[in-house]
């Protein structure tokens, strides 16, 4: 396994075009938070998807899923956990959490496929390798 943590916490604060008329988070969002922080835990690991770009690895999500509990609302702080569950062969499973003041507000998976620049499927890269 490559340098680094495989668990980050990343804060946010809630901005006004992420929410819906009613002033809840809109579904889409959440994804986004969660490549945020997926970027975030690579660049920790000693990586960088422009670095992993450039050696000819790119990193496709193949699998997203969402279980929503409880909405966020605009302006609240919020907490985004990313944890790199497991790696190896061509993909990458991450594992995801949003809180507010500790309360559980969704949890999510999604799993990474390792490509080339024509789209033919790759090993992770050696410092991405974990055991499950």
């Amino acid at each position: 396994m490559g340098k680094g943590p495989t668990k980050i916490k990343m804060p946010l604060r809630v901005r006004y075009i992420e929410c819906d008329p009613m002033g809840f988070v809109h579904h889409s969002r959440y994804a986004v938070w969660f490549e945020m922080a997926r970027t975030e835990l690579l660049r920790q690991q000693g990586l960088s998807y422009a670095d992993m770009e450039k050696a000819g690895t790119y990193v496709v999500v193949v699998h997203l899923n969402i279980h929503f509990k409880k909405p966020a609302c605009y302006d609240e702080e919020i907490e985004i956990i990313a944890r790199l569950k497991r790696s190896g062969g061509a993909k990458i499973e991450h594992g995801y959490e949003v809180h507010r003041n500790g309360e559980l507000l969704c949890t999510a998976e999604t799993v990474l496929a390792c490509i080339d620049r024509e789209g033919r499927i790759k090993r992770v890269p050696r410092e991405l390798m974990q055991d499950a």
